[in-house]
């Protein structure tokens, strides 16, 4: 499948205002330009670029044939794997929005989403980790109204729900210039996905993004870590993230690059794919990166390969970054700052910036953003006092779907997203981050929500008030304690705690500490002081 009016230059790589700026548009140039070489990679399936756009339209045809009309939601509740990328592509083709859902989310988790999402459709599987999505939905008993049908990419259909492959087949109804209209119709300021994250309210918010400021913000994504056409990348960052399908599969696809999806994250697994598949980039966080150069069967492993890193969302000391180049051949190593509310990107280092500056600053702006560090009255404060981070550009969130309130409340008249984090600017307009307005903790990569645990904890029958806090964690960065207040005559365990947790939220979610106390320090408005919190976890180790 081509279209000449869909074929990218390499004028237009490197412009800001794409005119290819849809991802149905990037998938049929994609197949003009690079044709037989692998878009995807998985396991014993290879597909091709002119394979992967035959796909799409195959699944676009197949949403059609379903009754999916532009504007409608979808979500696909699904590790790694090349279904993923087909469906959501194919959704996009029809002009349908994407729902990504967290794999780790339990039933009741993944029923809110898609009921505020009003998703039409689910795409999942039911043979993950021993996990069986459908059951798991179903078994929470939660109401989800809008969801008229679910499909199985990969594991057997159970009743009630279809195969990808008879999904796939009755879109064969469907003239393949319906789907090519379809595909050719969606244009760069309607939605493509959104995105539900979580805030100080404990409710997750779905994140709305359109296919334009996706594009533009990592197509200068790729320019600035230089990914390019034959590399080879590793995905270990899961494609319901921001980061896994955004800067993996969306960048992967503009830059002609093979995506290698990876399905669970596995040190051993990572270092094994790295040298059998000859992968030049690898993003992952500090961890990753440190646990393969102390893993004491390194020199087993040829990792020659490497080219390109990407890292955040963590503290990272400099040695470590003067060890990847040393050791693991990284020519490029790339940190950065961005949420889900700014596409997921807003500053980035430089490939020549130097080792200390990798590791203990976020970055400047992409190209075309604005970001300042302000006081409370939104007045920039001084280079190298602290303020809250700021954005104002193009990869700015259209809004919280459904939630025009929030949306004000993070977005001001001037266009400027509040971040709720607290940073510092140097001269040079790089960024790091100091605090977290909201509270937030980032574990192993995943944003955690104190307002959002706390609210499940309080599911249990036991505990009559709680405080969630992020504390540090050699391996984790960090990982949440709650300190627990129980009900009049009850007397909890802390363990019985942790093990509840694990069963009722997704585990990065769950407190790996817990401390049973008589009362939590509260202000004399009743809101719980963080600090003290946080002043008693570290006076007990």
């Amino acid at each position: 499948m081509t279209s000449d009016d869909a074929v990218i230059t390499d004028a237009e790589r490197t412009r800001g205002d794409l005119e290819w700026g849809t991802t149905p548009r990037l998938v049929i140039a994609g197949a003009a330009r690079w044709g037989d070489h692998p878009a995807v990679v998985d396991g014993d399936t290879v597909i091709s670029y002119a394979d992967l756009a035959d796909r799409v339209e195959a699944a676009a045809r197949a949403f059609l044939a379903a009754g999916i009309q532009p504007g409608d939601r979808a979500a696909i509740w699904s590790p790694n794997i090349w279904e993923w990328i087909v469906a959501a592509l194919g959704l996009h083709s029809a002009g349908g929005v994407l729902v990504p859902l967290n794999t780790r989310f339990k039933g009741h988790e993944a029923a809110y989403v898609l009921r505020n999402s009003r998703a039409r459709m689910l795409f999942t599987v039911t043979d993950f980790l021993d996990t069986d999505y459908v059951s798991l939905l179903r078994d929470s008993g939660a109401e989800t109204p809008d969801l008229e049908r679910i499909v199985v990419l990969r594991g057997a259909a159970p009743a009630g729900a279809s195969s990808f492959a008879d999904f796939l087949e009755a879109g064969s109804t469907v003239p393949a210039e319906e789907a090519h209209e379809a595909m050719m119709a969606v244009t760069p300021d309607d939605l493509s996905d959104i995105i539900f994250t979580s805030g100080t309210t404990g409710q997750p918010k779905g994140v709305m993004t359109a296919h334009g400021q996706n594009l533009r913000a990592f197509c200068d994504w790729t320019e600035v870590v230089g990914l390019r056409h034959g590399d080879r990348y590793l995905v270990v960052n899961p494609f319901f993230h921001a980061f896994g399908y955004k800067a993996g599969v969306l960048a992967s696809l503009m830059a002609g690059a093979t995506i290698h999806p990876h399905l669970v994250f596995d040190v051993p697994q990572v270092m094994q794919r790295v040298a059998a598949e000859q992968i030049t980039m690898l993003p992952g966080p500090p961890t990753l990166y440190q646990s393969i150069l102390n893993h004491p069967d390194l020199a087993d492993f040829d990792m020659s390969s490497l080219r390109l890193a990407v890292t955040g969302a963590a503290a990272i000391p400099v040695e470590l970054i003067v060890r990847m180049r040393n050791e693991l051949s990284f020519e490029t190593i790339i940190t950065g700052y961005g949420l889900t509310e700014a596409c997921g990107i807003a500053t980035m280092c430089r490939y020549d910036d130097d080792p200390e500056t990798i590791a203990t600053k976020s970055g400047r702006a992409i190209p075309g953003i604005e970001v300042l560090c302000v006081d409370e009255k939104g007045v920039e404060v001084p280079r190298g006092e602290p303020g809250e981070v700021v954005v104002r550009g193009y990869n700015v969130m259209k809004g919280y779907f459904d939630d025009d309130a929030e949306t004000a409340a993070t977005i001001d008249a001037d266009g400027w997203l509040h971040t709720g984090d607290i940073g510092e600017m140097d001269e040079r307009g790089y960024i790091w981050i100091t605090d977290r307005m909201k509270d937030m903790f980032i574990t192993g990569g995943f944003n955690a929500y104190p307002a959002e645990i706390e609210n499940l904890l309080l599911g249990h029958e036991g505990i009559g008030q709680v405080g969630v806090i992020g504390v540090p964690d050699e391996r984790m960065g960090e990982v949440g304690m709650a300190f627990v207040v129980p009900r009049p005559g009850v007397t909890l365990d802390p363990d019985e705690i942790i093990a509840w947790a694990r069963e009722h939220m997704a585990n990065f979610k769950a407190p790996r500490r817990v401390a049973i106390v008589d009362s939590l320090p509260l202000n004399a408005s009743g809101k719980v002081l963080k600090f003290e919190l946080r002043e008693r976890a570290a006076a007990e180790g």
